[in-house]
């Protein structure tokens, strides 16, 4: 009887405890989901007051690059100066003869005669051009001596002076296409020793003596 009864009072020791523990897990529970809730509500708060992130930019699609045009066929060369006579100094070889060696080298439309009747050469395009434009002079060639298709001997029109029915009148570019194919160079004068413009002028080739 007494182990009876103190089983009995023992039962509702152990239902308190249940009691106990079952609120005490509903309080836990109900703290942990006060607590979820006030996190995802800060977090919607902090979304809010945020920046919105901007969207990528897209990447613009390649162009396709555009087949280009067939190269077009070079024109035909124009009869022009070759560089090296363009830029000055006069040509030189077997056939160079005392007149070339004692003749004051022109290099550039710079350059002047070191005094009155000084004889001058060059090979030089500009200063060709300027001494024949100054007197007036045309570029021309004797007719009948053409070759290949070319100009034959060189020579300047010049109005009133060694004027000839055989004088005919060509292109600076055929002129020079012939001067510098022949490997010519220009001997002549600015002056006479008086001081009065000069018409002097002969072509003559380092390669062969008769110019």
């Amino acid at each position: 009887m007494r182990a009876t009864t103190g089983a009995r009072k023992a039962a509702p020791a152990k239902k308190t405890t249940a009691a106990s523990r079952s609120t005490a897990a509903r309080k836990t529970a109900t703290a942990r989901t006060a607590s979820a809730r006030k996190a995802a509500s800060a977090r919607k708060v902090a979304a809010k007051k945020a920046p919105a992130k901007k969207a990528p930019a897209k990447k613009a699609p390649a162009k396709k690059a555009s087949a280009r045009p067939a190269a077009k066929r070079a024109a035909p060369a124009k009869r022009t100066a070759s560089p090296s006579a363009a830029a000055g100094g006069i040509r030189t070889g077997r056939g160079t003869g005392r007149s070339v060696r004692s003749s004051q080298v022109i290099s550039s439309t710079m350059d002047r005669p070191e005094r009155p009747g000084r004889s001058l050469i060059t090979a030089n395009h500009e200063v060709i051009q300027r001494w024949a434009r100054d007197r007036g002079a045309k570029p021309a060639t004797i007719a009948g001596t053409e070759r290949d298709g070319r100009a034959g001997v060189l020579t300047f029109n010049i109005p009133g002076y060694r004027e000839s029915s055989r004088i005919r009148e060509i292109t600076w570019d055929e002129w020079f296409y012939t001067f510098d194919l022949r490997r010519l160079n220009l001997i002549y004068q600015e002056q006479l020793r008086d001081g009065r413009p000069s018409n002097f002028f002969r072509t003559e080739s380092p390669d062969r003596e008769d110019g």
